[in-house]
């Protein structure tokens, strides 16, 4: 299963939920791979220290000679690896538009190795341009994470728009997978009507496991830990837990 997590909008707990999802999986035993596709590389600063990258994702996509071997790194989570990113990544857009397979670049590469591993899951940046229809083409899954606020649907119509598109015509497989509500304060209204709003809205493709807004989740990047190293009993970690368990059953 490749997992595209993708949101247009900033701030809604994207790469933390690509982090959190991805350190579930390994934690429960399967061979997982976290590709970063946002040229800003928070997940690849969460797991490694950029002295020790020499390649990058965009070394690795733009040099078909490049192996994936020499581009993969080991995490400190066991059954965990990954892709990492550079700022060097945002100069991938200008260099596939006109190219006849640059919707297809990161496909094609993890064709060559996608067999590897049980879960892949690909963090991607807040556009729609084409680093993120790459992530799209490539996935069998998307899950869409939205923030619990007054904005939140702000911009979902043309993240859906994009996906039906990527659906017709380069990945009649890609799968909605779930509406992940995110950063959710139960104890706003706000947040709560945000909330009804978006499960009338998506009905069963909304997760039930709602991710809350949580001190530990934001700081344990900076400590270079998922949330299941750094806080393991906190809610952060159960609640991700629980979301890895119902992406099992639905999948």
């Amino acid at each position: 299963m490749i997992i595209t997590i993708a949101n247009q909008k900033g701030g809604v707990g994207k790469t933390t939920s690509s982090i959190n999802i991805a350190a579930a999986f390994a934690f429960m035993g399967y061979k997982t791979l976290l590709i970063d596709m946002d040229p800003q590389a928070n997940s690849t600063v969460t797991f490694m220290d950029k002295s020790d990258q020499k390649y990058s994702l965009y070394d690795f996509l733009g040099n078909n000679n490049l192996t994936f071997e020499a581009v993969v790194q080991n995490t400190n989570i066991i059954n965990l690896s990954l892709l990492p990113s550079a700022i060097a990544l945002a100069k991938l857009e200008s260099k596939l538009i006109g190219e006849i397979d640059g919707h297809f670049r990161l496909k094609d590469r993890l064709d060559t190795f996608k067999y590897k591993y049980d879960f892949i899951v690909i963090d991607t940046p807040p556009t729609l341009g084409l680093i993120t229809i790459n992530s799209f083409v490539a996935a069998t899954h998307l899950i869409i994470p939205i923030q619990s606020s007054y904005f939140a649907l702000e911009g979902t119509d043309d993240l859906l728009e994009t996906y039906e598109k990527v659906r017709a015509r380069s990945n009649p497989g890609l799968t909605l997978l779930g509406v992940l509500i995110t950063l959710h304060d139960r104890r706003l209204v706000i947040a709560r009507d945000s909330e009804a709003h978006i499960r009338k809205l998506f009905a069963d493709k909304v997760f039930k496991t709602i991710i809350s807004k949580s001190v530990r989740l934001e700081e344990s990047p900076a400590y270079k830990e998922s949330i299941f190293t750094f806080a393991p009993n906190s809610k952060g970690a159960i609640e991700y837990q629980a979301l890895a368990k119902e992406i099992l059953k639905n999948a």
